[in-house]
């Protein structure tokens, strides 16, 4: 069994986070997502290079109250980021990312930039 290593972008240029408008479309359970749905605020690896890529950035995926988001689904939601070099470069509209845990892909490459505040 490999160890799966990677590295989080902690080189953060200040304390303002970027805020995007995004869709994120869920990988179904039964094709290799996530065993259920996730509520409020969940915190899964963004990564904006190919599936080998192991350089990713801190990001939250936030859900109103009482919502849930389920395996399979797309939903337009906001994607808090931590501030980090280079991420702002990469966060352009039309810019699709992988959103796993882990080494597990659990968003599609449907993760659309619509809106950066």
């Amino acid at each position: 069994m490999s160890m799966f290593a990677f590295t989080d972008n902690l080189d953060i240029l200040d304390d303002k986070p970027i805020v995007v408008r995004a869709t994120i479309a869920l990988v179904a359970q039964d094709k290799g997502g996530r065993p259920g749905p996730f509520t409020k605020v969940f915190r899964p690896n963004h990564n904006f290079g190919g599936p080998d890529d192991r350089f990713f950035f801190i990001g939250q995926i936030e859900v109103e109250e009482g919502d849930w988001v389920y395996p399979g689904e797309a939903r337009e939601l906001q994607v808090t980021f931590l501030n980090a070099r280079g991420l702002r470069e990469l966060l352009l509209p039309g810019r699709i990312w992988r959103i796993q845990e882990g080494p597990r892909l659990i968003g599609t490459g449907t993760g659309t930039v619509i809106e950066i505040e």
